[in-house]
């Protein structure tokens, strides 16, 4: 185990959550348990944890809807504990942002590999994700550069290179980024 994690259980058997807990507890990880969903989401406020295991079938609020409030308040890896297998459920939960779907009774072996395997999964995706909002700011600031340069170009006469140049010189001075800048020059300032 690569390090521990603060793991929410839901699950409204008894025996299975303290089952759970115990399996977990005992490689080193914390885990805070519920009954039912909407307890779920309470702690889940309370814990802020880094994954939760979640029962399909609770009383009021169930898993699938506890998965979906869950990842909406946070993103985080959630895994659902089923003892039911049939095609509906299993396309109802993978249209939510489930990383693991696992059979009643969960084998202890394969609930700790599963968890190892979605916790890496989901830092990778977490890592693509934040790659991409880069990117997509990076590219937001090089087209709102190029625009600005070429209103400097045409309102004041100068080449490219100066309008780069003074659209550096202004972020620079401004303390600001030259994005900012080029905002500022098309709306007008």
């Amino acid at each position: 185990m690569a390090k521990s994690l603060r793991i929410l259980i839901a699950e409204d058997e008894s025996i299975i959550r303290l089952g759970l807990c115990r399996i977990l507890e005992e490689v080193g990880h914390q885990t805070v348990a519920a009954s039912d969903g909407q307890t779920a989401i309470k702690l889940a406020r309370q814990t802020g944890p880094d994954v939760a295991i979640l029962d399909v079938k609770m009383p009021g609020l169930d898993g699938l809807e506890t998965a979906r409030l869950l990842y909406e308040q946070r993103p985080l890896p959630i895994l659902l504990l089923t003892a039911y297998g049939d095609r509906e459920l299993v396309e109802r939960a993978a249209a939510l942002p489930i990383m693991a779907y696992l059979i009643k009774p969960v084998d202890e072996r394969e609930l700790l590999a599963t968890l190892d395997v979605v916790t890496a999964r989901f830092a990778e995706f977490q890592w693509l994700h934040q790659q991409a909002a880069a990117l997509e700011d990076e590219m937001a600031t090089r087209k709102a550069v190029e625009r600005a340069k070429g209103v400097l170009m045409s309102r004041e006469g100068l080449s490219e290179e100066e309008a780069y140049r003074a659209i550096q010189r202004r972020a620079r001075e401004g303390r600001c980024s030259m994005r900012e800048v080029a905002e500022g020059i098309l709306a007008g300032g």
